[in-house]
């Protein structure tokens, strides 16, 4: 008897067991219909119409308002550079020491000239005075006292020429120091100890990091549709997933020859700035405002070029291919231009195991999670429920 007793628990224990784990047991239970989803108002998001900014699209770098390239304003040989690149500067401080001595030569040589002129000044101008006295008792000719001026006027012309060339030899010994012309920081040294600088020679760049901004070019086509005052808003690379905001300055007056662009400068409307120069920078005039049906990224499936999303209709489930057109620059949201209509419901957060006309209740509430006790159709709620999210 005990034999037949543990053939009958078997096979009650396998029925169970198939029942339970259907991918091992019956087929047609893995083959069964996707269980029913119970979407909760968080699950879901309803398609509406909102404002889309538009207008050109704007490329270019940010740069400093404010930069000065440093460059040697007389010939000689550089001494000392004081300042490395990143180094903090102070109007009035010392970057570039230069050699003084041939220049420090001719001040002298100028000084000296100077005080020889005043001399011959001072000789000329008493010898005329007498001459005068002179030709005044008949003492003297005419033509003496023409020659005396003559020589008096030379002189004053000889001091002339000498003071300003001690005045240029002053300038010049200055000019042996390169000094910082405003508060900022150096970009870019250009040259090192033992270098010789000519006249013009780069020595180093120096930029204000408070001043900078957005140097864009705007497609010469665009250029109506763009004015001073109008909001931008643009993204930096190296700034990931910062949105920066910034209006227009500025609009040349000519576009480039090369390239069909126009110039624009875009100021940042808060401290919010990168403190780097050169960084790429691409953004959006908002021009124009306008009504169109938006969604954002999170709820989009992506399939290479294609994008679709999960819509909710009539307690089905339907994947709906979209055609998406611009990206709003402030929200982040996508535009769509077909494939829903004002008021579909698309679920917040897509999973890869919906299946199309898949079963689906809307609920005002979350469902409660179901007890031990609860009635099998009452326990596959549950899971359903977790699906939806």
């Amino acid at each position: 008897m005990l034999r037949p007793l543990l053939i009958v628990l078997a096979l009650v224990f396998s029925v169970s067991a198939c029942d339970k784990f259907p991918g091992k047991g019956d087929k047609a239970a893995a083959t069964a219909a996707p269980v029913k989803l119970v979407i909760a108002p968080e699950d879901f998001i309803t398609v509406k119409t909102s404002a889309l900014a538009s207008g050109p699209v704007i490329t270019g770098s940010i740069q400093p308002e404010r930069k000065a390239d440093m460059r040697a304003e007389v010939s000689a040989v550089v001494l000392q550079v004081l300042k490395e690149n990143g180094d903090v500067v102070r109007r009035g401080d010392v970057l570039v020491r230069m050699d003084q001595t041939s220049i420090r030569d001719n001040l002298n040589s100028a000084e000296d000239n100077a005080r020889n002129a005043t001399q011959s000044l001072d000789q000329a101008e008493r010898n005329l005075q007498r001459l005068k006295t002179l030709r005044a008792s008949g003492m003297t000719s005419l033509q003496a006292l023409d020659d005396a001026e003559v020589r008096r006027n030379g002189a004053t012309s000889e001091l002339s020429a000498s003071n300003a060339r001690a005045v240029l030899a002053r300038q010049q010994l200055e000019r042996t120091m390169v000094r910082a012309p405003f508060d900022g920081v150096v970009s870019e040294r250009k040259v090192s100890a033992g270098d010789t600088a000519s006249i013009g020679k780069e020595l180093l760049k120096v930029i204000d990091p408070t001043s900078m901004r957005f140097a864009g070019r705007v497609s010469a086509d665009k250029v109506s549709m763009v004015s001073v005052g109008q909001a931008v808003g643009f993204r930096i690379n190296g700034y990931a997933g910062q949105e920066f905001r910034g209006k227009v300055t500025r609009v040349d007056p000519s576009a480039n020859d090369v390239t069909r662009q126009v110039e624009v400068l875009v100021s940042f409307n808060d401290a919010k700035q990168p403190s780097v120069s050169g960084l790429y920078a691409e953004g959006t005039i908002e021009s124009a405002n306008v009504k169109a049906l938006t969604l954002p990224e999170s709820v989009l499936v992506r399939a290479g070029d294609k994008a679709s999303v999960w819509r909710v209709k009539g307690n089905a489930l339907s994947q709906v291919q979209l055609t998406l057109g611009a990206r709003d620059p402030r929200t982040g949201n996508f535009e769509i231009r077909s494939g829903l209509t004002e008021g579909d419901t698309i679920l917040r957060n897509p999973s890869s195991s919906f299946k199309e006309g898949q079963s689906a209740e809307m609920v005002s509430t979350k469902p409660a999670v179901a007890t031990a006790s609860a009635p099998a159709s009452e326990a596959q709620s549950a899971p359903a429920a977790a699906q939806g999210k």
